[in-house]
């Protein structure tokens, strides 16, 4: 870079943090959040290194600004280039089934230009510019449109991917010209005169500020509608969509000890949920992890019969990555789904963890000196969480379609401490607590989520959604079932303190039946083909099932009777559970099942 293009300097570096001056011809002044770009003076690179920061605070000609890589060989006096724009996401046909950093450069271009050793200092293209994709307008020349307006589509792995006027539009625009053409993403499909008189080319692909909810904008502008959640994400997890049930367009999350099995469920949930766009953030966690899914989703199916990376993004910026870009990554996730969610369709997000983002911004704040709060994370750490989960919700879009964001994020307290900062702020912000259990984990008991200390509050909410979908009473056997696994825990407490023969054959049979419900319908097996995702109709069914089984008289003569009904009736519900709808194995277990039912009956009478 020339001296002629540079607007600052660097007098100071701490880590990953620095202070930079505005020259003394510069007219542009550096502003809050604006991108720069630091060229080191050495450097041994074999590319042209451009180390991308964010201005944190502003201090007259002086600012703060934290570089989302290596600052190793910067020195005071490297010249700062500023971009004059804040840190922004490309979006456009050629997201889906990609694999970017926090930053969104692709990391497979990454490794196939550089190696697996990622250099510093290299931005590259989000979306492939070289691929062609075949644009079909929707619009004519003249017609008068918005921000955000649907000019046309194209096809992306499957899906009808819209194209739409940029977001930052301001007024009325018309379309002056349009055509049906197959292009890059950098080559013009429409022409627009603005209110103003100038005529602006639009392309496939536009650019957002990460930091910036896209729908609050557009609800300014009166083009877009926020709605309230009203039905459910099914998630085809039982314990999920029956107990705990997340609402699409809600906000959920998953806290756990180490091995408690966080990164198996929210897999199970990214899989299996009926949802069009699935976009995962790993923003901190091991790296191992994240290769597992990267390797898993191209193998497997959706309900659709079609690859889980056609319809997921993943954000990848995990603990081996630099810190820095960590709090960045889970914004630019948000984004690329309020993206999806314009087109009116149904996304999910999951952040994996909030509690390594939330390091990160404690570790930038402490460099900054500001006044810490508790447990050294920032004083604004409860307003932070609460600015990226907000930004989930329904909205009805200026074509009268109708798209949903949910957002669920794990949260790792350390030795699974949930009275921490950031896990008692998530639990202020959300609407369904999924609290992971280490004594569940240890039991084998999965998903480990405990049921007493589990919530949500879209139950309530969504009584209309079960009420036309599902039997009359479906919230209130829920509410019982509840209840009683309340109970059958407080008399195992009872037994573990004065051993079974301190409590009642009554008492213990409650105990039998809570046991039951958790086996069978709580618990479910992952590897399983069948139980491994189970659909709200078989549901249904099998709570319907379990109801009328704990609701029969029994005539146990003793606790080892009791004992031995449930364990076999137990082990036949499991098998019910691996044999498909309507087979023979269904069919022959169901019987079983019946018969058992008859054989109690009589025994009682």
């Amino acid at each position: 870079m020339s001296q002629s293009n540079a607007s600052a300097r660097i007098v100071a570096v701490q880590d990953s943090l620095v202070s930079i001056e505005s020259l003394a011809n510069t007219e542009t002044p550096l502003t809050k959040n604006e991108v720069v770009y630091i060229i080191p003076s050495r450097s041994d690179a074999k590319h042209s290194e451009r180390l991308k920061a964010e201005v944190l605070r502003i201090n007259g000609n002086e600012a703060d600004a934290q570089v989302f890589e290596s600052t190793a060989g910067i020195s005071i006096g490297d010249l700062v280039e500023q971009s004059s724009e804040m840190l922004s996401v490309e979006l456009g046909p050629g997201l889906l089934g990609q694999v970017y950093d926090g930053l969104q450069n692709p990391l497979d271009k990454l490794a196939n230009e550089f190696g697996y050793f990622l250099p510093r200092g290299v931005d590259l293209a989000a979306l492939d510019e070289n691929a062609k994709w075949s644009f079909v307008p929707s619009v004519q020349t003249g017609t008068v449109l918005k921000a955000s307006s649907v000019i046309g589509t194209v096809q992306e792995r499957g899906f009808t991917h819209k194209i739409m006027l940029p977001f930052a539009l301001k007024g009325e625009a018309t379309v002056t010209w349009i055509q049906e053409s197959s292009v890059t993403v950098n080559e013009a499909v429409a022409k627009i005169k603005l209110s103003t008189g100038r005529e602006q080319k639009i392309t496939l692909r536009q650019r957002w500020p990460v930091r910036k909810a896209l729908p609050q904008h557009l609800l300014k502008q009166n083009i877009a509608q926020r709605k309230y959640p009203h039905e459910p994400l099914i998630t085809h997890l039982r314990l999920i969509d029956s107990f705990f049930p997340i609402a699409k367009g809600g906000m959920g999350c998953i806290p756990g000890p180490f091995g408690a099995g966080k990164t198996v469920l929210q897999n199970l949930i990214s899989r299996n949920s009926d949802v069009d766009i699935v976009i995962i953030v790993a923003c901190g966690e091991r790296a191992g992890e994240v290769v597992e899914t990267i390797t898993e989703f191209p193998q497997l199916k959706d309900a659709q019969g079609k690859t889980l990376m056609d319809r997921t993004i993943i954000i990848c910026n995990t603990s081996s990555m630099p810190v820095a870009a960590r709090e960045a990554s889970i914004y630019t996730g948000i984004t690329l789904g309020e993206y999806y969610r314009q087109m009116g369709l149904n996304v999910l997000i999951i952040a994996d963890s909030t509690s390594r983002w939330a390091q990160a911004m404690r570790e930038t704040s402490g460099r900054l000196e500001e006044i810490p709060g508790e447990e050294a994370f920032p004083a604004y750490l409860d307003s932070a969480i609460k600015g990226i989960y907000e930004r989930a919700g329904v909205i009805q879009t200026v074509d009268n379609n109708e798209g949903s964001l949910t957002m669920i994020g794990t949260v790792s307290p350390a030795g699974g401490n949930f009275e921490e900062p950031v896990t008692q702020s998530t639990l202020g912000t959300v609407k369904t607590f999924l609290g992971l259990s280490a004594d569940r984990a240890y039991k084998r008991f999965y998903p480990a989520v405990d049921p007493l200390l589990s919530w949500s509050r879209y139950s309530e909410q969504l009584k209309p959604w079960y009420k036309e979908n599902l039997a009359d009473g479906w919230m209130e056997k829920i509410q019982q079932l509840l209840a009683l696994l309340k109970k059958g825990e407080d008399i195992l407490q009872m037994i573990q303190v004065t051993g079974e023969e301190g409590v009642t054959i009554e008492d213990f049979i409650i105990y039998q039946q809570s046991l039951f419900l958790d086996n069978v319908y709580l618990q479910q097996d992952a590897f399983d083909a069948v139980d491994v995702a189970v659909p709200l109709a078989r549901q249904e069914e099998s709570l319907t099932l379990i109801v009328e089984l704990l609701t029969i008289k029994h005539g146990f003569s003793n606790k080892d009777a009791a004992r031995h009904y449930f364990t076999k009736l137990t082990g036949l519900f499991k098998n019910l559970n691996y044999s498909a709808t309507d087979s023979k194995d269904y069919e022959h277990y169901l019987g079983k099942i019946r018969a058992l039912e008859r054989e109690s009956l009589e025994r009682a009478e």
